[in-house]
Protein backbone atom coordinates (compact mmCIF):
# COMPACT_ATOMS: atom_id res chain seq x y z
CA UNK A 1 0.00 0.00 0.00
CA UNK A 2 1.31 3.18 -1.18
CA UNK A 3 -0.07 4.61 2.72
CA UNK A 4 2.40 2.23 4.37
CA UNK A 5 6.14 4.42 4.19
CA UNK A 6 3.99 7.39 5.21
CA UNK A 7 2.20 5.48 8.38
CA UNK A 8 5.97 4.36 8.79
CA UNK A 9 7.13 7.90 8.92
CA UNK A 10 4.27 9.00 11.49
CA UNK A 11 5.93 6.41 13.92
CA UNK A 12 9.19 7.64 13.49
CA UNK A 13 8.87 11.06 13.78
CA UNK A 14 6.69 10.84 16.20
CA UNK A 15 8.26 8.61 18.52
CA UNK A 16 11.82 11.10 18.05
CA UNK A 17 9.30 13.64 19.30
CA UNK A 18 7.98 11.89 22.12
CA UNK A 19 11.61 11.42 23.18
CA UNK A 20 12.55 14.67 22.88
CA UNK A 21 8.95 15.92 25.09
CA UNK A 22 9.90 13.06 27.47
CA UNK A 23 13.28 14.30 28.42
CA UNK A 24 11.62 18.52 28.58
CA UNK A 25 8.69 16.79 30.49
CA UNK A 26 10.33 14.84 32.73
CA UNK A 27 12.86 18.35 33.29
CA UNK A 28 10.44 20.75 34.10
CA UNK A 29 8.11 18.22 36.14
CA UNK A 30 11.56 17.58 38.24
CA UNK A 31 12.09 21.20 38.56
CA UNK A 32 8.85 21.60 39.65
CA UNK A 33 7.95 18.91 41.89
CA UNK A 34 10.82 16.65 42.09
CA UNK A 35 10.81 13.00 41.12
CA UNK A 36 7.04 12.76 41.33
CA UNK A 37 7.06 16.02 38.74
CA UNK A 38 9.47 13.91 36.97
CA UNK A 39 7.48 10.32 36.67
CA UNK A 40 4.55 12.45 35.81
CA UNK A 41 5.87 14.41 33.08
CA UNK A 42 7.61 11.76 31.20
CA UNK A 43 4.34 9.14 32.07
CA UNK A 44 2.03 11.76 30.34
CA UNK A 45 4.44 12.14 27.09
CA UNK A 46 4.61 8.03 27.29
CA UNK A 47 0.88 7.69 27.43
CA UNK A 48 0.17 10.33 24.29
CA UNK A 49 3.05 8.35 22.06
CA UNK A 50 1.84 5.08 22.98
CA UNK A 51 -2.01 6.34 21.40
CA UNK A 52 -0.18 7.81 18.73
CA UNK A 53 1.52 4.16 17.76
CA UNK A 54 -1.81 2.53 18.75
CA UNK A 55 -3.27 4.68 15.96
CA UNK A 56 -0.63 4.27 13.05
CA UNK A 57 -0.34 0.60 14.25
CA UNK A 58 -3.85 -0.76 13.46
CA UNK A 59 -3.61 1.24 10.11
CA UNK A 60 -0.61 -0.55 8.93
CA UNK A 61 -1.61 -4.02 10.50
CA UNK A 62 -4.96 -3.67 8.38
CA UNK A 63 -3.01 -2.67 5.83
CA UNK A 64 -1.92 -6.82 5.76
CA UNK A 65 -5.45 -7.75 4.69
CA UNK A 66 -4.94 -6.11 1.91
CA UNK A 67 -5.31 -8.82 -0.78
CA UNK A 68 -8.38 -10.21 1.19
CA UNK A 69 -11.85 -10.57 -0.57
CA UNK A 70 -12.99 -9.19 3.15
CA UNK A 71 -10.67 -6.26 3.17
CA UNK A 72 -12.92 -3.76 4.22
CA UNK A 73 -14.53 -4.98 6.65
CA UNK A 74 -11.59 -6.39 8.37
CA UNK A 75 -9.53 -2.91 8.03
CA UNK A 76 -12.59 -0.69 9.84
CA UNK A 77 -13.08 -3.78 12.26
CA UNK A 78 -9.22 -3.48 13.09
CA UNK A 79 -9.01 0.11 12.92
CA UNK A 80 -12.07 0.84 15.34
CA UNK A 81 -11.02 -1.59 17.75
CA UNK A 82 -7.87 0.35 18.04
CA UNK A 83 -10.09 3.09 19.35
CA UNK A 84 -12.25 1.74 21.35
CA UNK A 85 -9.02 0.12 23.14
CA UNK A 86 -7.23 3.02 23.14
CA UNK A 87 -10.76 4.89 25.32
CA UNK A 88 -11.13 1.84 27.43
CA UNK A 89 -6.97 1.77 27.87
CA UNK A 90 -7.63 5.95 28.51
CA UNK A 91 -9.85 5.88 31.40
CA UNK A 92 -8.23 2.53 32.91
CA UNK A 93 -5.33 4.54 33.48
CA UNK A 94 -6.92 7.60 34.29
CA UNK A 95 -9.15 5.39 36.99
CA UNK A 96 -5.88 3.86 38.41
CA UNK A 97 -3.33 7.08 38.63
CA UNK A 98 -6.35 9.30 40.15
CA UNK A 99 -5.44 9.40 43.62
CA UNK A 100 -1.87 7.99 43.56
CA UNK A 101 0.27 9.79 45.82
CA UNK A 102 3.54 9.00 43.37
CA UNK A 103 1.75 11.19 40.74
CA UNK A 104 1.68 14.89 40.50
CA UNK A 105 -1.92 14.93 38.52
CA UNK A 106 -1.58 18.44 37.15
CA UNK A 107 1.69 18.05 35.68
CA UNK A 108 0.74 14.73 34.03
CA UNK A 109 -2.01 15.92 32.60
CA UNK A 110 -0.31 19.10 31.46
CA UNK A 111 2.10 16.97 29.39
CA UNK A 112 -0.14 14.70 28.35
CA UNK A 113 -2.18 17.37 26.57
CA UNK A 114 1.38 18.93 24.71
CA UNK A 115 2.33 15.03 24.01
CA UNK A 116 -1.03 14.64 22.16
CA UNK A 117 -0.42 18.23 20.50
CA UNK A 118 3.12 17.69 19.71
CA UNK A 119 2.42 13.92 18.34
CA UNK A 120 -0.39 15.53 16.33
CA UNK A 121 2.04 18.49 14.73
CA UNK A 122 4.00 15.46 13.99
CA UNK A 123 1.41 13.71 11.94
CA UNK A 124 0.30 16.78 9.95
CA UNK A 125 4.06 17.69 9.23
CA UNK A 126 4.98 13.57 7.60
CA UNK A 127 1.73 13.93 5.96
CA UNK A 128 2.10 17.64 4.52
CA UNK A 129 5.29 16.96 3.48
CA UNK A 130 4.60 13.35 1.71
CA UNK A 131 4.45 12.51 -1.86
CA UNK A 132 0.59 10.89 -2.77
CA UNK A 133 -0.36 10.82 -5.67
CA UNK A 134 -4.23 10.95 -5.93
CA UNK A 135 -5.43 8.41 -7.13
CA UNK A 136 -3.31 5.33 -5.60
CA UNK A 137 -3.11 1.64 -5.52
CA UNK A 138 -5.55 1.81 -8.86
CA UNK A 139 -5.57 -1.39 -11.23
CA UNK A 140 -6.14 -0.02 -14.74
CA UNK A 141 -8.30 -2.71 -17.00
CA UNK A 142 -5.61 -4.06 -19.59
CA UNK A 143 -6.71 -3.67 -23.13
CA UNK A 144 -6.52 -7.18 -25.59
CA UNK A 145 -7.47 -8.00 -28.90
CA UNK A 146 -10.17 -9.30 -27.60
CA UNK A 147 -12.23 -6.28 -26.40
CA UNK A 148 -12.95 -5.52 -30.07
Amino acid sequence: MSSNPILRSTLIYGGAVAVVLAIVAGGVGFAIDGQRGLVSGVLGIVIAACFLGLTAGSILFANRFRDSEVYIPVFFGIVMGGWILKFVIFFAVAFVLRDQSWISTPIMFVSLIVGTLATLVADVFVIAKSRMPYASDVKLPTYTDADD
